[in-house]
């Protein structure tokens, strides 16, 4: 007889294969990137131009001061270091109104995070979001998680050396997890979040939202969290292993 989903994850989680998973935040559990596009469009608007849908798209997951420089490249206008940051703060600040507000979960995100959790497993938050913004956020899923702490680490945007799609985040809270980069799954929906994951060490299941992913070696695509549990997070691993699955 075949073994159940849930057997199959015991089998892993108890052999050591995987040892912990990361998520990012903004597009993979929650639905904030909304947010964040209302923010840069006000912002081009300010600047008397209009982000275009492709500049949009190319921000999703990267630093402020990546995205900004988009917005400027997309708007044709030339910007100093010092415009740079002006424009960041007010972007950053807009945002963090519109973040105040209750959260949508992603589907089928809130269900994956409460497995890992009830399978013991370490987890950790990385984001690119800087940590007074973040933090507007993970107090609303702290909420949802009233018995148990949902992340064991988070890293933000504003505590890393360099930021994705560098592998320095996600290798910051392997390390204080203390776990093995090839034992772990990466939960992504930006390609530089599947970036940063993968130079990491680690598998990543990427599930986009505003940018389309391409296949990649170990990387596993799938249109959504629904359905995601354990199990599934397990054969992402194995996919990038080559593993079998016990019949």
């Amino acid at each position: 007889m075949a073994a159940s989903a849930t057997a199959r994850a015991i089998l892993r989680w108890d052999d050591g294969r995987v040892e912990a998973v990361l998520f990012d935040m903004d597009g993979t559990l929650v639905e904030t990137e909304q947010h964040w596009g209302t923010a840069l469009h006000e912002f081009a608007r300010r600047l008397g131009g209009r982000l275009s849908d492709e500049a949009r798209a190319a921000t999703v997951g990267t630093s402020m001061r990546t995205s900004m420089t988009l917005l400027h490249d997309d708007l044709g206008l030339e910007v100093t270091d010092d415009q740079l940051l002006v424009a960041a703060r007010w972007v950053e600040g807009r945002a963090a109104e519109l973040l105040a507000g209750e959260i949508i979960w992603r589907p089928g995100a809130r269900e994956l995070l409460e497995d890992v959790r009830s399978a013991a497993l370490p987890t950790a938050l990385v984001t690119t979001t800087p940590r007074p913004v973040a933090e507007l956020v993970l107090r609303r899923i702290d909420e949802a998680f009233p018995d148990l702490p949902p992340f064991d680490v988070t890293v933000c945007g504003d505590e890393v050396p360099a930021r994705k799609p560098d592998p320095a985040p996600y290798r910051q809270a392997m390390g204080e997890l203390g776990v093995d980069p090839a034992r772990c799954v990466v939960v992504e929906d930006s390609l530089v979040g599947v970036t940063a994951g993968l130079a990491a060490g680690a598998a990543v299941l990427g599930v986009p939202s505003l940018q389309a992913l391409e296949p990649a070696p170990g990387l596993v695509l799938r249109d959504t969290l629904a359905g995601v549990g354990v199990a599934e997070l397990a054969d992402v691993l194995a996919a990038r292993d080559g593993a079998s699955l016990p019949a």
